[in-house]
């Protein structure tokens, strides 16, 4: 019994599950800024896209 105690501190005891979860957290961050990033740059693109046709069509 003591030795499985002692496995469990030492489980415990270790940083690399927190680590990992804090990386998956910031990578989840950086998904979602890109994607609003993304999503607000297709928007102003589409407008320029439309606003030069309409300038050529209208000439």
């Amino acid at each position: 019994m003591n030795k499985l105690a002692r496995k469990m501190v030492e489980f415990l005891k270790k940083e690399d599950g927190p680590t990992a979860v804090e990386y998956a957290v910031m990578l989840a961050l950086i998904i979602v800024v890109c994607i609003a990033a993304i999503t607000a740059l297709g928007q102003t693109a589409s407008q320029t896209f439309t606003d030069v046709n309409t300038g050529i069509s209208g000439s």
